[in-house]
């Protein structure tokens, strides 16, 4: 018998596309409330404990009550693709590539946080030079990134591409998260394994799917010895035998004029990328991602499939 999959808010941006990677599938079940039940409560926690596997595609607080509904049912295995349980130790952090073991942490887990869209990118960058001790405690990271304005769900879609909307937004490229307490921070933070909150800049711009994050470094004040090719040497390291996160070759960066955001747009990978000039004491690290691909919808389906390897 298949695995019955019922993806809660699947009529929002995240659980649309997790439904279009899934269309094709024999593999497993979808469960799906009727578009006229969709405020049925009764109906959707009867979904909820009916499913192998609930995909959570909630803000916040709706997410925190559907994991309260098949609390006390340990057949139900949870993926959550909001903030809510992202830095919870109790919840295995869903971005497998991190490190040699998170992908048997989610295959064994019952409870899985999907992570963000710039952490995704972020944490892929900064991770590894914190666990080859590259990166030292106290350093003063930033990161800087835009997204395709589909992160922002429905209403910002909606402002980005109807010009009649009352609160239509025609800047082709703007700045957000001005207090510097983005939501992002915390799981960049932890998962990250920093010692000090980074400083994040988002940014959106006028394109649909896609996502650029930068990190950018001062060799002098990392680890004694490092270099451009040390920080690169880590990172292949690190993503060794993976197919879906990849590092690009230092001769192919140099060799690039531009990075573009929409470049992997549609899909489920990440390409990291370190920059600087030979000798330099400078280097840029870039993440590039589809903001819902490897940023959302695309590590769900990942994880629900690691999930039901176990």
């Amino acid at each position: 018998m298949a695995p019955k999959i019922f993806i809660d808010g699947e009529h929002g941006t995240t659980g649309l596309q997790i439904r279009t990677r899934m269309a094709g599938r024999r593999d497993v079940e979808l469960l799906s409330i009727p578009e006229a039940e969709r405020r049925n409560a009764a109906m959707r926690e009867d979904m909820l404990n009916g499913a192998d596997i609930a995909i959570l595609c909630l803000p916040d607080d709706a997410s925190k009550e559907a994991v309260q509904m098949v609390s006390g049912n340990n057949n139900v295995r949870v993926i959550d693709t909001s903030t809510a349980f992202r830095v919870n130790p109790g919840w295995a952090y869903g971005f497998a590539e991190m490190d040699g073991a998170q992908a048997d942490r989610i295959k064994a887990a019952r409870f899985v946080a999907n992570p963000g869209c710039y952490p995704t990118g972020a944490i892929g960058l900064i991770r590894p030079l914190r666990a080859a001790g590259i990166l030292p405690d106290g350093y003063p990271v930033t990161v800087n990134a835009v997204s395709g304005y589909t992160g922002g769900g429905k209403q910002l879609i909606a402002q980005m591409e109807n010009p009649d909307h009352p609160d239509a937004i025609t800047a082709p490229h703007f700045l957000y998260g001005l207090p510097l307490t983005h939501k992002h921070v915390p799981e960049m933070t932890v998962h990250g394994l920093l010692d000090r909150a980074p400083i994040f800049s988002p940014s959106v711009g006028k394109f649909a799917q896609g996502m650029i994050v930068q990190v950018p470094l001062h060799l002098d004040d990392l680890a004694e010895g490092t270099t451009m090719e040390s920080i690169h040497a880590s990172l292949v390291a690190h993503f060794a035998g993976q197919d879906i996160v990849t590092v690009v070759p230092l001769a192919e960066s140099k060799a690039l004029p531009r990075v573009n955001a929409v470049e992997l747009e549609g899909k489920d990978t990440m390409k990291l990328f370190v920059f600087g000039k030979e000798g330099g004491s400078q280097v840029n690290l870039v993440a590039l991602l589809d903001n819902l691909g490897k940023g959302a919808s695309g590590a769900a389906v990942q994880n629900m499939d690691l999930m039901l390897a176990s």
